[in-house]
C-alpha cells in the first residue's frame, strides 16, 4: 500500500477523491513510460470507459497530433481517439484560432504536430527569415531538429518585430527510450533571454491548459475543484492544476518521487498534492468504489 502521509491525516484514497466529476490524465509517467503501458493502465481506462466516467489525456507532447497519439495508443492495446486528448500542441493551435487567424504565424514544431495548426496561416522558415518578414506570432514546440541556428534567428527576428511569443510548454526535458532528453523549454529560455520578453505558455503549468483540458471534458459549469489532474510531475501537473483550481493527484509511477513531494510541499507557496497514488489504477478503484 501507498504512504499517504505526505497529504495530511486523511489517508483513504476514495476520501480524498471525493466529488471528483471528470479527470485530466498526464500521459508520460501516468499511462506510458519509455514507450511502455505502465501496468494496469489499460483496465483503469477501460473502467472509466465501461463506467462513463469523464477523462482527457492531457500531455504536453507537442512532437506528435492527437492523431498520431491515438494511433499510438491503439499499437498498445488502448483505444483512445484523438478528441479524448489535449496536448501543448492543440492548446496552442486553439489559442492561436482565436486570437491571430487569419493572420500569419511562425511555428516551430515537430513535422507531424503541424496538423493541429491546419487552416491557419504559417510561414515557412524560408518567409520567416526573408527580409521584411512579419507575423502575428512566433509559437515554439518540440521542433527537433528544426531547431536550427537560421531558425532560431528567424524567431528572435519576428519577436522583436513585434510578433506575439507563444510557447506550447516549458519542459526542461523529458524520459525517452533513450533516456533524458532536453526539451524545448531550453530554446523557449534562450528566445526569452535574447528578447527580454516572456512567452505566454499554452501547455502545463498553464491555466490555459488545464481550461482548454476542462473544455474538452464538457465540465465546464462544475466547479474546478471537482476536476482532478493525475500526474507524474509534481510542479506542470499537480502544482499547476492547483492553482489552476483543479485537483492535483499524484502518481508513483512515473519520474518524481519521496525528495520531490518534500520539496513542492515544503518550497514558498508550497502545497501538498490533493492525493497520492500509486498509479492510475488505484484511482480508478476508488473513484469507482471498487476495493
Amino acid at each position: 500500500m501507498c504512504d499517504h502521509s505526505a497529504v495530511g491525516p486523511d489517508t483513504n484514497l476514495r476520501n480524498q477523491l471525493a466529488g471528483v466529476r471528470g479527470l485530466l490524465l498526464d500521459m508520460d509517467g501516468v499511462l506510458v513510460m519509455r514507450g511502455k503501458l505502465i501496468p494496469g493502465a489499460a483496465e483503469a481506462l477501460a473502467a472509466f470507459d465501461a463506467a462513463g466516467f469523464p477523462y482527457v489525456i492531457a500531455t504536453n507532447t507537442s512532437m506528435l497530433s492527437r492523431d498520431t497519439l491515438s494511433r499510438e495508443f491503439g499499437k498498445v492495446g488502448m483505444s483512445v481517439p484523438p478528441e479524448r486528448l489535449v496536448t501543448a500542441a492543440s492548446a496552442a493551435a486553439a489559442y492561436a484560432r482565436r486570437h491571430f487567424a487569419p493572420d500569419p504565424l511562425y511555428v516551430l514544431v515537430a513535422r507531424d504536430s503541424f496538423v493541429e495548426f491546419d487552416g491557419l496561416r504559417l510561414l515557412t522558415h524560408d518567409e520567416a527569415a526573408s527580409p521584411g518578414a512579419r507575423a502575428a506570432a512566433v509559437v515554439v514546440g518540440d521542433a527537433g531538429d528544426e531547431f536550427t541556428a537560421r531558425n532560431m534567428q528567424s524567431a528572435f527576428t519576428l519577436l522583436r518585430q513585434g510578433a506575439r511569443f507563444v510557447a506550447m510548454h516549458k519542459n526542461r526535458w523529458w524520459i525517452t527510450e533513450a533516456g533524458a532528453m532536453l526539451d524545448s523549454g531550453a530554446y523557449v529560455a534562450a528566445l526569452e533571454f535574447g528578447t527580454e520578453r516572456r512567452a505566454l505558455v499554452a501547455g502545463k503549468p498553464s491555466r490555459m491548459f488545464f481550461a482548454e483540458g476542462v473544455r474538452q471534458l464538457g465540465l465546464e459549469r462544475v466547479a474546478p475543484a471537482d476536476v482532478a489532474m493525475v500526474g507524474d510531475d509534481l510542479w506542470n501537473d499537480v502544482r499547476g492544476a492547483q492553482k489552476a483550481g483543479l485537483r492535483g493527484v499524484f502518481v508513483r509511477s512515473g519520474k518524481h518521487g519521496e525528495a520531490e513531494i518534500a520539496r513542492v510541499s515544503a518550497g514558498r507557496g508550497g502545497r501538498a498534492p490533493d492525493a497520492i497514488a500509486p498509479s492510475i489504477l488505484e484511482i480508478a478503484e476508488a473513484l469507482l468504489g471498487r476495493t
